[in-house]
């Protein structure tokens, strides 16, 4: 077990996922701590960061932060937080949350997400859980499992859930009847201010919001693709 300290859970409210994943224009900058920064003072209430970004953005922002690491490995496709490894990087980074991946798709070397649970929680007993999800069945799962909080996350980025439009408000509505003891939080495709009335419909104890603010790269994308489809009107 790690020296325990406090752990904050994320209070209701606008969470901003701030990362900048390797391969991406802004990988490697060290920019996501100011945009952590602008997140709060814009009224964020809390943070969504890769472990590796959290101690120089815990220099900037005093809010709760919600930590993960992405790598893939040969056996899987799981690549948010997928084992152990990745779950002490969470852990010694000084987030308040683990976030882990809760599709049910294979993790790598054999592990179970229940195992991974209990390991975290053996590791930082005070650590708060998000669960990354994509259907209401997996969902529902890792609120039995204990999870703090379950996120949409992963709704139309697994096999189970291709094709699925985002956000999926039907999906939302179902979670906040389904769940037992799991805050919801409502993550993924939130482009505009109607798509987040619409989401705030369901009754979402929180909303994380990433590429529509902390990504340029696709923000300026977006705009152009408005241009293309002109031009290739004309």
């Amino acid at each position: 077990m790690v020296t325990e300290r406090t752990y904050r859970k994320p209070p209701a409210g606008l969470i901003v996922s701030c990362q900048a994943a390797e391969g991406e224009p802004l990988y490697g900058l060290q920019v996501m701590r100011y945009m952590a920064r602008a997140a709060v003072r814009g009224g964020a209430v809390a943070i969504r960061a890769l472990a590796e970004e959290i101690p120089l953005i815990r220099q900037e922002v005093d809010v709760p932060i919600i930590g993960l690491v992405k790598r893939k490995y040969a056996d899987s496709d799981v690549y948010i937080t997928p084992t152990r490894e990745e779950v002490d990087a969470v852990i010694a980074s000084g987030a308040d949350v683990i976030a882990l991946d809760a599709t049910g798709r294979p993790r790598p070397n054999g592990e179970t997400l229940e195992c991974l649970v209990a390991y975290a929680k053996r590791r930082a007993p005070a650590i708060y859980l998000m669960a990354d999800a994509d259907t209401l069945e997996n969902a529902l799962a890792a609120d039995r499992m204990g999870f703090d909080f379950v996120g949409t996350t992963m709704r139309g980025y697994t096999p189970a859930t291709e094709g699925v439009s985002i956000p999926d408000y039907t999906f939302l509505a179902d979670l906040k009847v389904g769940l037992r003891s799991a805050k919801l939080i409502a993550e993924g495709g939130v482009w505009e201010v109607g798509q987040l009335e619409q989401v705030m419909r369901a009754d979402p104890y929180a909303v994380v919001i990433g590429t529509a603010v902390t990504r340029p790269k696709d923000i300026t994308a977006r705009f152009q693709a408005v241009f293309d489809r002109h031009a290739h009107a004309v």
